[in-house]
C-alpha cells in the first residue's frame, strides 16, 4: 500500500494535468542558483509541512473549503511568487526575510493542500486507515518537488554559470511565465466561484 500512494503522490505533482503545482514549484525555486539548494529545500519542506496538514485535515473532513475557491486561491499563490520574484535585485542574503518567505511557502502549502485532498479522498475510497497511505502520498509529493526544482537548479546553472544569461533576466522568464499562467488560470477560474 505504500508504494502505491508513494508513486501516486509522485505522479500528481509531476503530472501535467496538475501543472498548477509544478508551476508554483517553479516560481518558487526561479530565484535560486544551485548552489543556494538547501534553502531551496527548506522552502519546498515549509510548503510540503503546510500541505501535509490541510492535507490531512481536509481527507480525514475536518476542514471543508470549496474546491472552485481552492483552485482560485492556487493560482493566486503562483501570482503572488512570481510577482514577489521581480523585486529580488540583490544577491545579498537577509535571515529575517528568509524566515518570512518559509513562513509564506509554509501559509501557500496549506492552501495547495487543499487542493489535493480532493483527489486523495478520492483515491482512498473507504479505506478505514487512511494514515499510511496519508504519509506515503506526501512522501511522494515531496519527492515529485525536489524533481522539479533539480531540474530548474540545474537549467538556472546551465543558463547562467555557462551559457552567461543574466540571471536577473532569467529570474524575469520565469516569473513572468508563472504570473501570465496564474493570471490566465484566475480568469478561468474565478467565473465558477460564481455559478457561471
Amino acid at each position: 500500500m505504500f508504494d502505491f500512494f508513494f508513486k501516486l503522490g509522485i505522479h500528481h505533482i509531476l503530472n501535467f494535468e496538475a501543472f498548477d503545482h509544478i508551476m508554483f514549484v517553479i516560481a518558487l525555486t526561479a530565484i535560486y542558483s544551485i548552489q543556494e539548494w538547501k534553502k531551496v529545500l527548506i522552502l519546498a519542506t515549509a510548503f510540503t509541512l503546510g500541505h501535509s496538514t490541510t492535507l490531512a485535515l481536509a481527507t480525514l473532513n475536518i476542514i471543508y473549503v470549496p474546491s472552485d475557491l481552492i483552485e482560485v486561491l492556487i493560482a493566486l499563490t503562483i501570482l503572488i511568487t512570481g510577482v514577489a520574484n521581480l523585486f529580488k535585485t540583490k544577491d545579498e542574503f537577509n535571515p529575517r526575510l528568509h524566515w518570512i518567505k518559509y513562513a509564506i511557502a509554509m501559509f501557500f502549502g496549506l492552501i495547495h493542500g487543499l487542493g489535493f485532498s480532493n483527489y486523495l479522498k478520492f483515491m482512498l475510497g473507504m479505506k478505514k486507515n487512511i494514515v499510511l497511505p496519508l504519509f506515503a502520498f506526501n512522501i511522494g509529493l515531496e519527492v515529485g518537488q525536489i524533481v522539479v526544482i533539480s531540474i530548474v537548479l540545474l537549467t538556472n546553472y546551465i543558463l547562467i554559470n555557462k551559457l552567461k544569461v543574466k540571471q536577473r533576466e532569467w529570474n524575469l522568464v520565469l516569473s513572468g511565465a508563472a504570473i501570465g499562467m496564474a493570471l490566465l488560470l484566475i480568469v478561468e477560474r474565478v467565473p465558477a466561484l460564481f455559478g457561471a
